[in-house]
């Protein structure tokens, strides 16, 4: 593929446009080992090789990273005043990633961070019932009626029953720890599945999308790239459904 090396670079994250054409314009950019000084210039993002700064940037065109999302920040790509899930990828190549959903600012657990738009629509299409799995503690005893209730689908206010849920009592108390695997991603489901039958959810965290599952050496705020295993299962089982 030909593209204008302005947008190579700013593709993989070395600045914005403008930025990256005042470099080259100063002669900090080479390519095939001349120095390029026209941003316009089209290069080939198979053959070319690019230096910038003394440093080779290669060309990647899909990226996934598995992110252990911490409480407190937001599942967007950009805001204002909030941290994003985005800022938290700092060793991106790309300035096109954005998560695969979202989860509650104040949900913890598995995002994934890609630039592949086809994978997201598959993934977080309703038609493709994509099993999340979370570990949450609830305010209340949970019993097995509920464990009845959530298979059977709840009414959490909306037109339809939620889907049935698998719901797997760990500890049932004052606060008790479950386990919830649903097929839906609708606004503050968990939330508002335990409210539906009286219950309060007071921490929650994703352990895995289909096959993908949480890396459990990763902390809070910690992420990494999805290995060739990983990504290969994860696009495979998702176009079998």
């Amino acid at each position: 593929m030909k593209i204008r090396l302005d947008k190579y670079l700013a593709d993989m994250g070395v600045g914005t446009r403008t930025e990256v054409k005042r470099a080259i314009s100063k002669g900090r950019v080479s390519v095939d080992g001349a120095c390029v000084k026209k941003p316009e210039t089209k290069i080939d993002t198979e053959e070319t090789t690019v230096v910038f700064d003394g440093q080779t940037v290669g060309y990647t065109k899909k990226e996934y990273y598995m992110l252990h999302k911490p409480a407190g920040v937001i599942s967007a790509t950009e805001d204002a005043r909030e941290k994003t899930v985005i800022d938290l990828i700092v060793s991106r190549k790309r300035k096109d990633l954005f998560p695969v959903g979202r989860l509650d600012k104040d949900t913890e657990g598995l995002l994934l961070i890609t630039n592949d738009g086809e994978l997201a629509h598959r993934l977080l299409s309703p038609k493709k019932h994509v099993d999340k799995t979370y570990y949450a503690k609830v305010q209340g005893i949970v019993t097995q009626e509920d464990v009845r209730k959530f298979a059977e689908g709840v009414d959490i206010h909306e037109k339809k029953l939620t889907a049935p849920a698998v719901l797997e009592v760990v500890k049932s108390g004052e606060v008790s720890e479950i386990l919830l695997t649903i097929c839906e991603g609708k606004f503050h489901q968990v939330k508002r599945m335990f409210e539906a039958v009286g219950k309060k959810v007071i921490y929650l965290k994703r352990l895995s999308m289909g096959p993908l599952q949480l890396d459990e050496t990763l902390m809070p705020g910690e992420y990494r790239e999805l290995t060739e295993k990983e990504k290969d299962t994860l696009c495979s089982v998702e176009k079998k459904q």
